[in-house]
């Protein structure tokens, strides 16, 4: 995957964090293309979450892919990881070139359309250790991303363009939560990468 000469980083996180945005990460046609490849490579499933103690349909498609045997527990249920696929080694090594960090998992997420949504949430699972780092590639639709601060409840928000990559590290996954809300405005499908590290845990002896 071959990655721009320049990319202008933006910071989106005003403290207590940090959320760095490289709008250009990938051109529009190298972008358009690992698009159309993972609407056919991925194995989109829908899944359920746990609210309040009840179950209800995600409000969008996901599929856990990773290394042998990292297994990921979201919304209280284990996920195995499909295999990689072409396109998203691919794209993870670009990454990890980028970040300078090494991944082992992906979490992808088609959203549908503007009536698939996220609700606010931190990847602060355990086995992600306690200063994660995240690395978010968007695809397809452009959608707006919200932060909200734990403590103070500062919000801020950034739209995400085809072919970015958002980079959270630090201690936002502790200080802040983030979102995708849902809109009336007619979007058509996002696909959303979140490429990290999962710390397995011993086997009992």
């Amino acid at each position: 995957m071959t990655l721009p000469l320049w990319s202008t980083a933006q910071e989106v996180l005003p403290h207590s964090g940090t959320a760095t945005l490289f709008s250009d990460f990938l051109d529009g046609s190298a972008a358009t293309r690992a698009f159309h490849a993972l609407m056919r490579e991925v194995v989109w499933e829908e899944h359920e979450i746990v609210l309040f103690g009840k179950k209800h349909a995600e409000p969008r498609l996901s599929s856990w892919v990773g290394d042998p045997g990292v297994t990921y527990t979201y919304s209280r249920s284990p996920r195995d990881p499909h295999p990689w696929t072409p396109t998203l080694s691919s794209l993870r090594e670009a990454s990890e070139k980028r970040t300078s960090t090494t991944f082992n998992s992906v979490l992808a997420n088609l959203y549908r359309s503007g009536d698939d949504a996220m609700g606010w949430h931190a990847d602060d699972e355990p086995e992600l250790g306690s200063q994660p780092v995240i690395a978010s590639v968007s695809l397809g639709e452009e959608r707006r991303f919200d932060f909200r601060h734990r403590t103070t409840g500062d919000t801020t928000s950034v739209h995400l363009p085809h072919g970015s990559l958002l980079v959270m590290a630090g201690e936002t996954q502790t200080n802040w939560m983030h979102r995708i809300a849902r809109t009336k405005k007619p979007l058509g499908p996002r696909i959303n990468l979140t490429y990290r590290f999962v710390h397995l845990r011993p086997h009992a002896q």
